[in-house]
């Protein structure tokens, strides 16, 4: 294949035109896309690749979501193809990734042009998988066109995973490619997101995936977008915990072994909600209570962390000693119903009466909130 070789600093990859029909059988769909009564399944993902399993989290992030997304871009996109006629139907490049180290052989007196060899394997798509599943789709009822169009793509070659993943951040990290929400899933994986971010955002994954975090399944991941029933936006968590994490962070880095302080930063933060939800009792997750909803979730991790600083430790038995710290939280249910909600905690804005609920909770229980005495 020919190929032209691109130097970027250290980095090095290749441009490359492949016709339509050959780059359709070069590459794996890890999602599944839809068309007028036919499908493309998403391929068996090995779990040792572990950067295919990370894209395909991120593009199946919710199940209902991708494919009602797929289906209406995989549409639109076919619906283009359809109509370009003296304008390029694929203008963009598409990106494709593949761990092997392809050889390149330059031309006679070039340098950077050459042919260059193919994987044994299928290509990873980085960026492109919708507009190439609109393009299968459109060869299938015009497959005399698959000669007349070719599909410009950059090839990146024998990188690290991270490398794969890193650089599906880098093109997806605008505002209308990829959500906030999205990004926090992504910092554990790119090599300049500050640690205090990967720390914070290890735990919101913990939260939303461990079997005994209280928050489980209900922390919204896509923005805004899931069709499913969930409390709280993936990145309003995120910026409670990071602000957390953040305010510790010299005292984090200063242990031994910052993976298991994680665990511990975890371990707190899952016992709290624990006797929160034994304390609110039937208003916890009820629609007709203000308790689960994202402004009082938010408040209430500040009061975790007015109260771990003063009674994190021993771990043992701390859920039953926080449940009685928590205690007169019950002779308040009544306040937190939706109905006059927003009357009774009065507040320009939402993170003003953030700032609020968590005073009011905090001093219901007696925990001293940071600049501040025990009562104020």
């Amino acid at each position: 294949m020919l190929a032209t070789r691109i130097r970027q600093k250290d980095g090095i990859f290749y441009f490359a035109s492949y016709p339509a029909k050959d780059v359709l059988e070069k590459v794996r769909f890890i999602s599944r896309f839809y068309g007028d009564g036919e499908e493309i399944a998403p391929q068996n993902i090995p779990h040792n690749d572990e950067v295919a399993q990370f894209i395909a989290r991120i593009e199946r992030n919710d199940e209902a979501f991708q494919r009602l997304l797929s289906r209406a871009k995989v549409r639109q996109l076919k619906n283009f193809y359809e109509m370009a006629v003296s304008q390029p139907p694929i203008p963009g490049t598409v990106l494709l990734f593949t761990a092997e180290q392809l050889r390149f052989t330059a031309l006679s007196g070039q340098e950077s042009v050459g042919h260059l060899q193919e994987p044994d394997s299928k290509y990873l798509i980085i960026d492109g998988q919708h507009r190439l599943a609109a393009l299968h789709f459109y060869l299938k009822e015009h497959p005399t066109e698959a000669s007349s169009i070719n599909v410009p793509c950059v090839i990146f070659d024998g990188k690290s995973e991270d490398f794969a993943a890193e650089m599906f951040v880098i093109i997806n990290s605008t505002p209308t490619r990829i959500n906030k929400s999205h990004l926090v899933d992504l910092y554990e994986r790119v090599s300049w997101a500050d640690p205090d971010k990967r720390f914070a955002s290890r735990m919101v994954e913990d939260m939303y995936s461990e079997s005994d975090s209280p928050l489980r399944y209900r922390i919204n991941r896509l923005g805004g977008r899931s069709q499913q029933d969930k409390w709280i936006l993936q990145a309003e968590l995120f910026n409670e915990i990071h602000r957390w994490v953040s305010g510790d962070w010299k005292k984090i880095i200063r242990v031994t072994n910052v993976y298991r302080e994680g665990e511990r930063y975890y371990g707190v933060i899952r016992d709290f909600f624990k006797a929160a939800q034994k304390v609110w009792g039937n208003a916890w997750g009820h629609d007709a209570y203000m308790v689960t909803k994202p402004v009082t979730l938010k408040a209430m991790v500040r009061v975790c962390v007015d109260l771990a600083r003063a009674d994190a430790d021993p771990a043992d038995g701390r859920v039953k000693r926080w449940e009685e710290r928590l205690a007169p939280w019950q002779g308040q249910i009544r306040a937190f119903r939706s109905e006059g909600f927003y009357e009774r905690f009065p507040a320009k804005g939402q993170i003003e009466r953030v700032s609020r609920i968590h005073r009011d909770l905090a001093k219901m229980a007696g925990i001293e909130t940071k600049g501040g005495r025990r009562g104020e």
